[in-house]
């Protein structure tokens, strides 16, 4: 039943994964700067990088918030 758990938060995890990968953010200031017609190899650049720079503390987050958890679960069988 366990393993059974595990495969689903997987299978969960790995879809939120996907469909956050088309998500494109950019502030106010930085599509004011990159508007345009000429500019949309410069924009999608940017929308990637601020895409990247978002995710780093959330996988950071959800390590810590694992690591928390094998010590919880850890303590309790000892």
């Amino acid at each position: 039943m366990f393993k059974n758990k595990k495969k689903q938060y997987f299978l969960l995890l790995t879809i939120f994964f996907i469909f956050s990968l088309s998500a494109s953010a950019q502030c106010a200031m930085c599509r004011a700067a990159l508007g345009g017609d000429g500019n949309k190899v410069q924009a999608q650049a940017v929308n990637d990088g601020i895409v990247y720079l978002m995710a780093v503390p959330y996988f950071l987050v959800a390590a810590i918030g694992y690591a928390i958890y094998r010590m919880r679960k850890k303590k309790k069988l000892d």
